[in-house]
This record gives structure tokens, C-alpha cells and sequence, in this order.
């Protein structure tokens, strides 16, 4: 009877993702699939919040809505590896992936010391984000800090940005989809979730190998504070995205719970019509 609920929930995810699904060897890609069919969302909660009570009092109210949780360790003011640990376990205990967005820029040695340190992100973090400027020795560095500790993460490299001004041009985009499609490491991209167009243009040079996440997206699609332009979701979705990144449109609420599983709705409705 348990096997054969888990064949119908295979069913039903792949139904959910076709291509995506038969075209992504990482596992963790096949995890974030499996968690976002279970819970009917394609939510990544960006919590840039500032101290761990407030991040772990947020998991709770959102976590049945969303199915990973993206975070800048460096930003929280009362860090302590215990204290830190409170975050990990509440959102382990929503099934949320750790998605630690730092963003790392060195070299391959710099990058595997940085997965350690004072923050120790190869320790509980599965996902992280890097840029491809420094070469493409930064994903074997990064993917060493998780050899230190037997741990399997996965890499999202940053193809586009949703800021205005940035300066990460076609040529740039396009050496860092090669870099990518050459190693297991890397789970997927970092799109522009604020330009549909854009978004298919990755999708167009990426293909079904890999993953698209994309931050940008608001359900108002007002433009943000210091640059940072929004799309709707459920268009980012179609266009070929198979996350959104959603940080102050969720945490920025009166009502986070009714705001994330405002999101959750819009992105799995938007996926299922793709």
C-alpha cells in the first residue's frame, strides 16, 4: 500500500514538471520538485530578516506554503552557531531546503575555506549561489567545503539579475550557462524574474537540464527600494522559471501566512498551465 503511494506521488510529480523533471540529474533538484508537489508551491522564502527569533517565528507562520528557505547568515545580528541552529531546525521541521545566498566571487581555494569559517554554511546550508566572474574554479572550491563535511549541496551561478544597472551582459550570461552545463555541481541559475522575456531567453539557452530560480517577482509588480524591479510571478513561471524568490511581498505582510500561500497558489497554478 506505501509503495503504491509513492508510485502515485511520483506520477504526479513528474506530471507536474514533465521535461524539468526527466532532465535534471542533480538530486536535490528532484527534492525541491518532490517538496513543491507535495505542498502545491513554488515558493523560496527569501527571509532577510535580522535576528533568529524573527526568522524562526516566520518559518512557522509560512513554512506549510512555501518549500525552500533562502538566507543571508551574514545579516543576522545575534549569530551564534547555537542560536543559528534554531533557524536550521524550524525550517527542517516545514521540510524546507537551506538555501544560504552568499553570493560567493573568489577564487576556488577562497570559496572552499569561506564554506567554512565562523558561519560554517557546508555544514547545514544545501543550496548556495555564486557568481561565475571569478572563474570556473569556484564551484570545485565551493563543492570541496561540502566534501569536507560528506555533504551533497548543490550551486545556483547567477546568469541575471533583477537590479537595475547591473552589469551582467549577454556574453557574461552565456560563458556562465557553459560553465554550468559542464558541472554536476551546479543545480541551476539565478534568473531575472522581473522581465518575462528574459526569462525565456535563459530558459531558451539552458534547456531542461537544469534549474531556473528567480527573484524579481511580486504579486503587486510595482518597482522596489534602490533599483529592484518586479515582474508577476505567475508570468516568470511561464516564461520558464521554476522557483520565485519572494522576500518583502511574504515577511513585509500584515498577514505573511495569507500573503506566502497568496504566492504559493499563483506560482504552482502558473506552473501546471506551463
Amino acid at each position: 500500500m506505501r509503495e503504491g503511494w509513492r508510485r502515485a506521488c511520483s506520477m504526479r510529480v513528474e506530471e507536474a514538471w514533465g521535461a524539468r523533471w526527466r532532465g535534471c540529474a542533480h538530486p536535490l533538484a528532484h527534492r525541491f520538485m518532490e517538496t513543491a508537489a507535495e505542498k502545491g508551491t513554488l515558493v523560496v522564502l527569501a527571509a532577510d530578516l535580522g535576528t533568529v527569533d524573527e526568522l524562526v517565528r516566520l518559518i512557522h507562520q509560512v513554512g506549510a506554503h512555501v518549500a525552500a528557505l533562502k538566507t543571508h547568515v551574514d545579516m543576522v545580528e545575534d549569530f551564534s552557531p547555537e542560536n543559528w541552529q534554531k533557524v536550521v531546525e524550524a525550517a527542517q521541521s516545514h521540510d524546507l531546503m537551506l538555501f544560504e545566498d552568499r553570493k560567493f566571487a573568489d577564487i576556488g581555494k577562497v570559496s572552499q575555506t569561506q564554506m567554512g569559517g565562523v558561519y560554517d554554511i557546508r555544514s547545514w546550508a544545501e543550496l548556495v549561489t555564486a557568481h561565475r566572474v571569478s572563474g570556473p574554479d569556484i564551484i570545485d572550491g565551493i563543492a570541496a567545503g561540502w566534501d569536507e563535511v560528506e555533504r551533497i549541496g548543490g550551486i545556483f551561478l547567477l546568469a541575471q539579475m533583477s537590479s537595475r544597472g547591473n552589469l551582467l551582459s549577454d556574453d557574461y550570461t552565456a560563458e556562465t550557462i557553459a560553465t554550468g552545463t559542464a558541472s554536476p555541481h551546479v543545480l541551476g541559475y539565478i534568473g531575472n524574474g522581473s522581465s518575462p522575456e528574459e526569462i525565456a531567453s535563459l530558459r531558451a539557452q539552458v534547456g531542461d537540464g537544469k534549474m531556473i530560480w528567480t527573484p524579481g517577482v511580486n504579486l503587486s509588480a510595482t518597482e522596489g527600494a534602490l533599483g529592484q524591479r518586479y515582474g508577476h510571478p505567475a508570468d516568470a513561471i511561464k516564461a520558464g522559471a521554476d522557483a520565485i524568490i519572494v522576500g518583502s511581498g511574504i515577511h513585509g505582510s500584515e498577514a505573511p501566512a495569507a500573503a506566502a500561500a497568496a504566492y504559493a497558489e499563483a506560482s504552482w497554478n502558473a506552473l501546471l498551465e506551463r
